[in-house]
C-alpha cells in the first residue's frame, strides 16, 4: 500500500473445488500482479485459478485490484448492496477528494483542513480503470464454495456496506477492516450521507458477540485467536473515547469537533493532534465528530445545527 501507514493488505485465497476465491482483492498499484502471482505459487495456483473475489467493502486497497483481476482473468466481483451509493458517486465524480469527509471536516469546524485536503487530493492521479460495478450485490446470505461454505454478515460503520465472511466449520471470520488487530478503523470514511456510523459500527461489534467466537482473520495485521477478546478491547476503547470527549466539552464549556480533536491525544503513541500529518488530522476531527454525534443521539450533549456544529453539556 503505497504511501499508506498501514503498508499492506491481506488478501485471502481459498481453494473450492472450482480453483480459487478471494476475500478481498487489493489495490491496483503496479506490483499487486506480481505479488499475488509469487504468493500462490506457494501453494500451487496462478492468478487465473481466481473465479471470484468477495470484497468486503468499497475502499480501493480492497476494490480496485478486483476489478483487475476480472478484467486479466475474468473473475467475478462480489460487493456488499449498501456499498451501492458510494460506488456510484465515486464513479461519478472521478477525482480522490474525500467529498463526504469534507463535509464533515467544515461542519467540524476546520474549514482550513478541509481546504488543504482538497487541494491535495484534488492533485492525485485518479484511478479511472479501478471503479466498475461488480458482478453481483451481496446480502445476508450464505456462499457455498464447495466444498467450504461463507456466511455474509453486513456490519455497517466503517462504511454502510461493509461485510464479514464467516467460516463456522473452520472457526475463521474474516473481518475486513470491521475489527483489526492493533488499530481501530476509521468511521465513516466514505462518499454519500453519513448516518451515524460510529453508532452503526459499535452495534455490528457488539453483534459479533452474540455469535460464535472465531478466529480473526483481518485485511491489515496478523490474524489472531478470538474476535471476541478484540471486539472486547475495542467497545472498551470507545467507551473510553466517549468519556474523554466529553470531559473535554465539559471543560471548554463549548465548542466544535476540531476544537476537541485538537485537546485529545491520538494513536497508540498518544500524538498530540498537531503531531499528525493533514490525512490523519482530517480522519482525527472526523472521528471526534462520529463521537460526539452518538452523544448527542444519546442525550449526553447537546449541539447546534449546521453548518457547524457546537457542542455542549446537555
Amino acid at each position: 500500500m503505497p504511501n499508506d501507514g498501514l503498508r499492506a493488505i491481506n488478501v485471502y485465497a481459498i481453494e473450492t473445488a472450482r480453483g480459487l476465491a478471494l476475500i478481498d482483492g487489493g489495490w491496483r498499484v503496479p506490483s499487486a500482479l506480481r505479488e499475488l502471482t509469487v504468493a500462490l505459487a506457494g501453494i500451487r495456483h496462478s492468478p487465473a485459478d481466481i473465479h471470484d473475489v468477495y470484497v468486503t467493502h468499497i475502499h480501493r486497497d480492497h476494490y480496485t485490484f478486483a476489478v483487475e483481476l476480472r478484467r486479466l482473468f475474468g473473475a467475478r466481483v462480489h460487493l456488499g448492496r449498501h456499498e451501492q451509493p458510494g460506488l456510484h458517486e465515486v464513479m461519478a465524480i472521478r477525482t480522490n477528494v474525500p467529498v463526504g469527509s469534507i463535509r464533515d471536516l467544515e461542519r467540524a469546524g476546520a474549514p482550513a483542513l478541509a481546504s488543504d485536503m482538497i487541494d491535495a487530493t484534488a492533485a492525485e492521479p485518479f484511478d479511472h480503470d479501478g471503479w466498475e460495478l461488480p458482478d453481483s450485490w451481496l446480502d445476508a446470505e450464505t456462499l457455498d464454495l464447495g466444498p467450504r461454505e461463507l456466511e455474509v454478515v453486513p456490519t455497517p460503520g466503517h462504511t454502510k456496506g461493509h461485510l464479514v465472511f464467516h467460516d463456522h466449520v473452520n472457526r475463521l471470520l474474516f473481518t475486513g477492516d470491521h475489527v483489526l488487530p492493533t488499530i481501530t478503523p476509521s468511521i465513516g470514511f466514505e462518499l454519500g450521507a453519513r448516518e451515524l456510523p460510529l453508532q452503526h459500527y459499535l452495534t455490528s461489534l457488539r453483534m459479533l458477540l452474540t455469535r460464535p467466537d472465531a478466529r480473526l482473520m483481518p485485511a491489515h495485521g496478523y490474524p489472531a485467536d478470538s474476535v471476541h477478546d478484540r471486539v472486547g478491547e475495542l467497545l472498551a476503547h470507545h467507551a473510553e473515547r466517549f468519556e474523554q470527549a466529553e470531559r473535554v466539552v465539559r471543560t471548554l464549556g463549548s465548542g466544535t469537533a476540531a476544537d476537541v480533536a485538537d485537546r485529545l491525544l491520538w494513536t497508540r503513541r498518544e500524538r498530540h493532534f498537531t503531531e499528525l500529518d493533514p490525512f490523519n488530522q482530517m480522519m482525527a476531527v472526523c472521528e471526534t465528530l462520529a463521537h460526539l454525534d452518538v452523544m448527542v443521539e444519546d442525550g449526553r450533549l447537546a449541539a447546534t445545527a449546521t453548518p457547524v456544529a457546537i457542542y455542549s453539556a446537555s
